[in-house]
């Protein structure tokens, strides 16, 4: 299973626009019925898209996350996510994302260097066209 962090479903979503960076996160991101999308990731898609270029943008982009498998944040998960942001000293969200990944064994995608080196990440440098994965 793919699990994506949101700053790839921001890019796909039109977020910055035409980004080189972002190219390599299309792959993954199109296939679809594999693609795990945390509620969180929703919540702060939803927002920064409102933010940045209204609401019917973001209705749009989360228009697009619901292509994808929904996960919600369930009691597992927040325990779980609690463990790994103590543990790694990882921000709420980046905790919630990760925990659900690791819960579901699905691979995370993303281009935030919070998640670099991790285990189970495939980080994708912004700027650069290859990755590092971390099984």
């Amino acid at each position: 299973m793919i699990e994506y962090e949101r700053r790839g479903l921001i890019g796909l979503a039109g977020v910055p626009v035409r980004r080189p960076e972002r190219r390599p996160l299309r792959l993954p991101i199109e296939a679809v019925r594999e693609l795990l999308v945390p509620t969180i990731c929703v919540l702060e898609v939803f927002k920064r898209v409102l933010q940045q270029r209204g609401e019917d943008t973001a209705l749009q982009a989360v228009a697009l996350m619901r292509q994808g498998r929904p996960v919600d944040l369930t009691f597992p998960i927040a325990l779980s996510a609690a463990k790994v942001g103590h543990e790694l000293r990882l921000p709420l969200a980046d905790s919630v994302i990760l925990a659900t990944a690791r819960l579901f064994d699905a691979t995370l995608w993303t281009q935030d260097a919070d998640f670099e080196g991790l285990e189970g990440v495939r980080f994708i440098a912004a700027g650069r066209t290859g990755h590092r994965a971390n099984p």
